[in-house]
């Protein structure tokens, strides 16, 4: 069943060419993790992630500027080499200048039936934040409507929270079992199942993850006796980074990063009331990146919280290369880390170079941890 989430992650372009063939419906691309995936659920779309290839390439130059992190180009380069020749549409809900100007270059050059920009607030901490939001999600759940053809009712709201929850709930119930001493689930099929969480049908996700999930109760992933990790920071779905990592003798067993545990750890709180309302209060005040986690850093608790809860000994800080908001939050971050005892590497990456030159780095951090014991 683990194997399913790399198969799923590998063929995300063929699985959702076969989905349209299979439903008839409609597959919208999206750029962040803001966009709410329970209205397009609730109207019978299939949300999926745009992420890039990990491959060098020549042909984002006219369309965006060098200097500008290369996950937005390399996510750029994706369409503009038709790879998502199969999108209906795409959509940004506000999160960083460098993604949205992939998602305005994409927009002028690879036309689809639809795209949209939805005004996500950086200011999540304000007290207008969620009233804002709640009103902004109106207007995009009528423009939905008017290109699906179908009426978003508050009942299919309320299934649209309810089929991307239960796959949130069942995330976080692997996250937990990685606590463990013999840890089920190494970092680089956690790293799978999230991302690949992102790409498919969430009740089909979810119909594995339930399988998945009773695996973990009696499964060993074979990892005791290496360091416990945590790895967070840019965007990052670079398994053969993760792969390089956990070869070298540590296990990945958290993470902070939005196609980790930002994506799915916050819940909708249902409660019964205004569906609408639910969803912008749960974007709102989910996790933030660290374009919103002001002016008070909410997300640093959040990692030393990990840290502690999954025996963390090391953490791997990795921004990708001219990544502004991360750039600004790293010595909080090592500092909050290193007063919480937990050793920290920071790397930046560009996700479109070959990882091996980061091996060495890597293993010198690991032997930092010699005569420490084995947790």
């Amino acid at each position: 069943m683990i194997e399913k989430y790399k198969e799923w992650y590998e063929a995300r372009h063929e699985y959702a060419v076969q989905w349209k063939k299979k439903t008839g419906g409609k597959v919208l691309g999206y750029f962040c993790t803001y966009v709410p995936e329970e209205i397009l659920y609730a109207a019978g779309v299939l949300p999926v992630r745009i992420l890039g290839s990990h491959e060098p390439q020549s042909v984002t130059e006219p369309h965006i500027f060098a200097m500008f992190c290369p996950f937005c180009r390399d996510c750029l380069a994706q369409g503009l080499l038709g790879r998502f020749h199969y999108l209906d549409g795409i959509m940004i809900s506000q999160s960083c200048l460098h993604l949205r100007q992939a998602y305005t270059s994409w927009d002028l050059h690879i036309p689809t039936q639809f795209s949209y920009y939805l005004p996500m607030p950086h200011h999540v901490q304000s007290r207008h934040a969620v009233p804002f939001l709640r009103a902004e999600l109106e207007t995009f759940r009528k423009r939905v409507e008017d290109w699906t053809g179908t009426t978003i009712g508050d009942a299919d709201l309320r299934r649209g929270i309810q089929i991307v929850d239960r796959n949130r709930e069942l995330l976080r119930t692997a996250y937990e079992t990685r606590k463990r001493e013999d840890v089920p689930m190494s970092g680089l099929e956690a790293m799978y199942m999230v991302v690949s969480s992102q790409m498919v049908d969430k009740a089909e996700h979810t119909q594995v993850t339930e399988d998945v999930v009773r695996v973990l109760e009696g499964r060993s992933a074979g990892r005791s006796g290496t360091r416990r990790l945590m790895i967070l920071g840019s965007e990052n779905d670079d398994v053969a980074f993760v792969d390089m990592v956990e070869s070298a003798g540590a296990t990945i067993v958290q993470d902070d990063h939005c196609t980790g545990s930002r994506y799915f750890w916050d819940k909708v709180d249902a409660n019964g009331g205004d569906p609408l309302t639910q969803i912008a209060e749960r974007y709102v005040r989910r996790l933030p990146c660290p374009t919103k986690d002001w002016p008070a850093r909410r997300r640093i608790e959040r990692i030393v919280q990990f840290a502690k809860e999954w025996d963390v000994a090391g953490a791997i800080i990795i921004q990708q290369k001219f990544c502004d908001p991360h750039e600004i939050d790293i010595p909080a971050i090592r500092k909050a880390l290193e007063s919480a005892e937990v050793k920290v590497l920071f790397l930046e990456l560009d996700v479109t170079v070959p990882v091996g030159q980061f091996k060495i780095r890597v293993e010198a951090f690991l032997e930092m941890f010699a005569g420490d014991d084995l947790f």
